[in-house]
């Protein structure tokens, strides 16, 4: 077999989340040599007809030996070469907030027509392929758990903890970040909330009156995020949704105690590296938050058991098992 020509579709540059293509694009670097990868950008915001038309349109035009859509542009796989095309889902959040018939398009064109026109499936998590498999059963027997790496730019930074007044990152402030609920975990307990992420004048309004002392930035480059990261004391995860939950390598990495909730990936990234907590439960939240300041014992195992866990997580162990998938579908 020679080299193997792969192309990552991804979504329209304009959008201010480009987690998705962070991650790729690390993959990419990681890459063994027998594959071949280059990325195409989605010439237009996936909004409305004529726009979606001509993504799917400048992605049959760059098809290769592998075709690999990246996450969020999954209806293109329905204009793709079924054998020669893998999805990645990333998460099925939308499925939450939608009713009634956009829902019902949205499953048709973002889940049941990719996920039966593609040769193979991965999912960043076994909390997102247990929640696809529900949604779409047919998912089962061509769904692989590809966890997503953690960059090599957060590295273990060492810093005393301050027990006086710890330095708290959340990162994220939308709804499924549980921004409130953490909040007021955080009510009388002296700390700096240190939050990344556009704050709604309702959450300024809340954080005020309940007097924390926070700082707030957002549209951060990569190195910022990572020095949020080294200058923070601990971080609190408490999210009520999330596909990954990527914060959490990246705090462990750095060698940070995490706080993060109980449910979905969030245990399962974590891997014992991390204080588990009730995301809806206030009393649950602070009780971690403390027994992280507190306990100086709890605090140290966190972080070896941290920087343990995220070695499972290094981009070319992640690199490797995309090229193991591409190899397998031309084999076949």
């Amino acid at each position: 077999m020679g080299t193997l020509n792969v192309v990552h579709y991804h979504r329209n540059p304009h959008s201010s989340d480009f987690s998705f293509e962070r991650v790729f694009a690390l993959v990419r670097k990681c890459m063994p040599t027998d594959i071949s990868c280059s990325a195409v950008f989605a010439a237009r915001k996936s909004q409305g007809f004529f726009p979606r038309a001509v993504n799917c349109l400048q992605a049959v035009k760059h098809q290769k030996d592998i075709n690999h859509i990246t996450g969020d542009i999954h209806y293109i796989a329905v204009f793709l070469r079924k054998r020669k095309t893998v999805l990645t889902i990333h998460d099925l959040s939308s499925l939450q907030r939608l009713k009634g018939i956009k829902r019902f398009i949205y499953l048709l064109f973002w889940f049941y027509l990719p996920v039966w026109r593609v040769n193979r499936v991965t999912v960043i998590s076994e909390a997102t392929r247990q929640e696809l498999i529900q949604h779409v059963p047919w998912a089962r027997n061509k769904v692989t758990v590809i966890h997503d790496p953690c960059s090599p730019e957060f590295i273990h930074r060492p810093r005393v903890f301050n027990t006086e007044k710890p330095r708290i990152l959340q990162i994220g402030t939308r709804p499924n970040k549980n921004l409130p609920r953490l909040a007021a975990a955080l009510k009388d307990i002296p700390c700096i909330l240190d939050i990344v992420g556009r704050l709604t004048d309702e959450q300024g309004k809340l954080l005020e009156d309940l007097g924390l002392e926070y700082q707030q930035s957002a549209d951060l480059s990569d190195q910022q995020v990572v020095e949020k990261f080294e200058a923070c004391d601990m971080l609190a995860f408490v999210s009520l949704y999330e596909g990954f939950g990527l914060p959490i390598l990246e705090a462990q990495a750095t060698g940070r105690p995490v706080v993060t909730s109980n449910i979905l990936s969030m245990p399962e990234v974590a891997g014992g590296g991390a204080c588990l907590v009730d995301p809806y439960n206030t009393a649950s939240i602070r009780e971690g938050i403390l027994k992280v300041i507190d306990d100086k014992e709890n605090r140290s195992r966190l972080v070896a058991a941290g920087l343990e866990n995220v070695k499972r997580f290094f981009p070319r162990e992640i690199a490797e098992r995309y090229a193991a998938v591409y190899r397998e579908m031309v084999e076949k």
